[in-house]
């Protein structure tokens, strides 16, 4: 989310969440005035989660602190010492994992280095792995592996990657996850959330989850 307008026209919808996105790279990176403004739009019911990719952990806690922000999604390579800091911090931490068809041996290791630190994830969002990216690409994941390979003691699934209003109810039926995650699949134009696509969106997925 990077404009008050498409903040206000998405809360309107009443989404669980919404994400604000400082890692600069991206296209869809906001800068702190505007996620401060995008945040006063927000009703009680819409979460916003602020998306960070390997920032410093002052950074982190500090940005969060100033936004009023509860929950931190991490997309990028933070180490487990750095989840359980934030985490001590007061913070609810989404962890990212990118995955591809070598499957969820690396999720199974992580999440068993957590349990060591006493870390209590929030949720695991999963992502379609994409040599060098960190997500937002629109590829879709590893459905099948997920549905099947999920585990139930793990945290609940966020399914991202290449979701749209033509596919998400597709996905819902095929994985179950705890939720769903877009960005492209919203976007007339890269970083350009578009109206119509964002009510379908919330609509699809209300429904085929009901």
């Amino acid at each position: 989310m990077r404009t008050v307008e498409a903040a206000r026209q998405l809360a309107q919808l009443e989404p669980d969440a919404i994400g604000l996105n400082f890692y600069a790279p991206s296209s869809r990176c906001v800068d702190e005035e505007t996620a401060a403004a995008i945040v006063k739009e927000l009703p009680e019911c819409v979460e916003p989660i602020g998306l960070f990719v390997n920032h410093a952990l002052e950074e982190v806690l500090q940005t969060a602190q100033r936004l009023d922000l509860r929950t931190v999604q991490l997309h990028g390579d933070e180490s487990p010492e750095f989840v359980a800091e934030v985490q001590r911090a007061g913070m609810r931490v989404i962890r990212a994992f990118r995955v591809g068809e070598e499957g969820l041996g690396g999720v199974a290791e992580t999440l068993a280095q957590y349990a060591e630190l006493g870390i209590e994830l929030r949720a695991c969002l999963v992502d379609a792995r994409v040599h060098g990216a960190y997500g937002g690409t629109g590829k879709t994941a590893p459905w099948e592996l997920l549905a099947n390979g999920w585990q139930p003691d793990w945290p609940p699934l966020v399914l991202a990657g290449g979701l749209t209003p033509a596919n998400v109810c597709d996905s819902i039926q095929a994985v179950h996850p705890w939720g769903v995650d877009t960005a492209s699949g919203v976007e007339a134009e890269s970083g350009q959330q578009d109206e119509i696509l964002m009510q379908q969106f919330v609509d699809v997925s209300r429904r085929c989850s009901n």
